[in-house]
């Protein structure tokens, strides 16, 4: 008996470790879920936003916000090509390493531009934006330079793959046109049936297929006399014999 409650004890115990393993499994990706569903929304208010700064103000403040707005868009542009062209290609992994490294760079002149927005000393400011603005133009055309070498190494790929597939298809097509008299349909259709000659009068008709009219053969018709002799009636007993014909 305690052997029994010792197992149901123990079986209580790993539900309930399971459970519990489960829930926080569970309780962790709802988490970065909704990490990343709020990650993304403060991303869309923050470009907006710059894109808005970049619009209505003017001077350093205007061209800060533009310089942002082109890094980050550049930016994110390039992880999405990656990241898409990453499952299918193993050489691309090398190109996400190169642009992790770019990423910190980029990272870090957000972070200062962003600072030097709320920047009082508009004089200062505007002697540093010939120094920003090169950084940001070096860091974006890298990332520019790899996002269309990936990109044209896809299109590429699918070129070579276009090129093959057109070549086999002209290949079947040329085989498909080179028939043969055997692949004709007229070959290979049945002859038709000759049609059964007409029998010689009096013989039987060894292919005749419609059936004979009952009765007699035609030589049998012509022996046959034009007015056939009354045949002799049956005499019963009980009939009495005919009279003699008188003379008188």
């Amino acid at each position: 008996m305690e052997a029994v409650i010792a197992v149901f004890a123990l079986l209580f115990v790993l539900l309930v470790v399971l459970g519990a393993y489960a829930t926080v499994k569970a309780v962790g990706a709802a988490k970065r879920s909704v990490d990343r569903g709020i990650s993304q929304a403060r991303r869309t208010v923050e470009d907006h936003t710059l894109r808005a700064k970049s619009l209505a103000q003017t001077g350093a403040a205007g061209e800060l916000a533009q310089l942002r707005l082109k890094l980050r868009t550049s930016m994110r542009a390039t992880q999405d090509a990656l990241n898409a062209a990453a499952p299918d290609d193993q050489s691309v992994q090398e190109s996400i390493g190169l642009f992790e490294r770019l990423s910190a760079h980029g990272h870090e002149l957000d972070g200062e531009l962003k600072r030097l927005e709320s920047e009082p000393d508009r004089t200062a400011l505007r002697e540093r934006l010939p120094e920003l603005r090169e950084r940001t133009e070096r860091i974006t055309q890298s990332a520019d330079a790899l996002r269309w070498a990936v990109r044209d190494r896809a299109r590429r790929f699918a070129g070579d793959d276009l090129d093959t597939l057109s070549a086999q298809i002209d290949v079947e097509a040329g085989a498909l046109r080179h028939w043969t008299a055997s692949d004709s349909p007229s070959a290979s259709a049945p002859a038709s049936k000759p049609w059964p000659e007409a029998p010689a009068p009096g013989a039987a008709a060894a292919g005749q297929t419609w059936p004979e009219t009952p009765g007699a053969s035609p030589a049998q018709e012509q022996d046959r006399p034009a007015i056939a002799p009354p045949a002799a009636r049956p005499t019963y007993p009980w009939q009495k014999k005919p009279r003699p014909e008188s003379t008188t």
